[in-house]
């Protein structure tokens, strides 16, 4: 089963909380050990993130390219 969670702060570190779903089809019980495989993200998730907060409008940057031909 694959799943997307999003890592929290939680004092000095980070947490994932496990959908109810997930712990009830895999029998999870608390105090239980259980492993997590991380991959690593794509090239494509690394670039598209670093624009996630990118506010300036495409035709603003493109008549600022402009302005040096």
């Amino acid at each position: 089963m694959e799943l997307k969670t999003r890592a929290r702060r939680w004092g000095n570190s980070l947490a994932i909380i496990l959908p109810k779903i997930l712990v009830k089809s895999k029998d999870i019980r608390e105090n239980e050990e259980i492993t997590i495989e991380i991959k690593e993200k794509s090239t494509a998730e690394r670039i598209f993130g670093i624009l996630r907060n990118w506010n300036r409008p495409t035709q603003e940057i493109k008549d600022e390219m402009r302005k040096g031909w």
